[in-house]
């Protein structure tokens, strides 16, 4: 596997406010993005490890390196690390979440 997946679980609404400070409370800096429906983005990694969060729509990652594929739902969290080569596709309805960046540490 070449990203961390965890899966909403306590059910009931997903609300921006409650996620943005519990990555605040990790040390992160979250920004909002949004796709619009069916938005798909190439192949492309960054330096840096992403750690996404969605709170509307769904959004469908590719990692053509495993073969992988992984659908994120309201709630969902990812961390695909830095140089993974990977996609993404919003669904029918688009996608709007929150982003932050965890940067490799500089000795």
């Amino acid at each position: 596997m070449t990203f961390q997946l965890s899966r909403w679980q306590w059910g009931g609404e997903v609300r921006e406010e409650d996620l943005r400070s519990e990555m605040r409370s990790q040390g992160l800096a979250p920004y909002t993005w949004r796709n619009g429906p069916n938005d798909h983005f190439s192949v492309h990694s960054r330096s840096y490890t992403r750690v996404i969060v969605l709170l509307r729509g769904s959004v469908t990652f590719h990692f053509p390196d495993t073969g992988e594929e992984v659908t994120l739902a309201p709630g969902d969290r990812l961390e695909i690390p830095a140089r993974t080569r990977h996609a993404s596709t919003a669904g029918p309805e688009g996608a709007y979440g929150l982003e932050a960046a965890i940067h490799p540490r500089r000795y």
